[in-house]
């Protein structure tokens, strides 16, 4: 990662603020205030409101809440097929100034002169990359080395296509953002190519991508042993295999008890367990 994302504090927890429209100043100001420091966004008006999060920040500056150098802000670039009509760039023109024009008006909603991670949305393609996707990663490797991001990523991408970018860099991949599922390990081959290449892997959906195998007694057993709630044991869990988790919750009760999870740490055997959830019988 650059010396850049070095001087900043690593994040341990996201807020992410997909599908929150008309609500999403008002929810990311509350994350904030419950002491959420790092936030997710995309500059994909279709799901995201990503200027509802600058005035958020915005106001959580001028308010005295927080400092810019205190937050760790992170966006998106989506191609076209992942947007509506209301595009954030110029759909004509060839993909590397789609990238800048994208970025420049993610700088302009979020009210800040540098982000902290800027994520390819997701490839051009279901498999393997396409020439699109190279246009793409050289034209976000040109703001990292011009000092306008930390460090860059991608998001939706397959164990496949990871390998693919981790060849093509010529700029390390430092982060990956996927859906993370218990039935395949929790991304399981995904995240050890991250391993590998020292990129952190972000989770989302950790909760409602899993809601059969959380039903799971095991998992119940291990929260009861906590006195924690099913949620903060996911969210431990996360940390403590070296996934950086995201949650999108709405209620401050639960920004808060998902915060706490730091409060704890999980054995060895029920890190294990949780890994395998899966593949446990008898347990739904």
């Amino acid at each position: 990662m650059t010396g850049e994302l070095e001087e900043r504090i690593m994040p341990r927890f996201m807020y992410g603020t997909a599908w929150k429209e008309d609500e999403t100043t008002r929810l990311t100001r509350l994350a904030l205030e419950c002491g959420f420091r790092a936030i997710d966004t995309a500059n994909q008006r279709k799901h995201y409101y990503e200027a509802g999060v600058g005035e958020a920040v915005g106001g959580a500056i001028d308010d005295g809440l927080v400092e810019r150098d205190e937050l760790f802000l992170q966006t998106k670039f989506t191609y076209v097929a992942g947007q509506d009509h209301r595009l954030p760039y110029d759909a004509d023109a060839p993909f590397s100034h789609q990238v800048e024009q994208s970025f420049n008006k993610s700088l302009e909603h979020l009210g800040v002169a540098f982000i902290d991670s800027y994520i390819l949305h997701g490839p051009s393609r279901r498999m393997g990359l396409g020439k699109a996707d190279r246009e793409v990663w050289r034209a976000m490797e040109k703001l990292l080395e011009e000092g306008n991001v930390g460090a860059i990523g991608v998001s939706n991408v397959t164990a496949d296509q990871l390998r693919q970018f981790v060849d093509i860099a010529e700029a390390p991949v430092a982060f990956v953002q996927n859906r993370c599922f218990a039935r395949a390990g929790w991304d399981r081959e995904v995240r050890q190519i991250c391993d590998a290449n020292d990129i952190t892997y972000q989770g989302f959906s950790l909760l409602t991508a899993n809601v059969r195998e959380l039903q799971s007694e095991a998992i119940s057993e291990v929260a009861d042993r906590h006195e924690r709630t099913i949620a903060q044991v996911v969210f431990r869990f996360a940390v403590q295999v070296g996934i950086l988790p995201l949650t999108g919750t709405t209620s401050e009760q639960h920004m808060r008890e998902d915060l706490a999870c730091s409060e704890f740490d999980l054995e060895d055997e029920e890190l294990e367990l949780i890994e395998s959830i899966a593949g446990i019988p008898d347990t739904f």
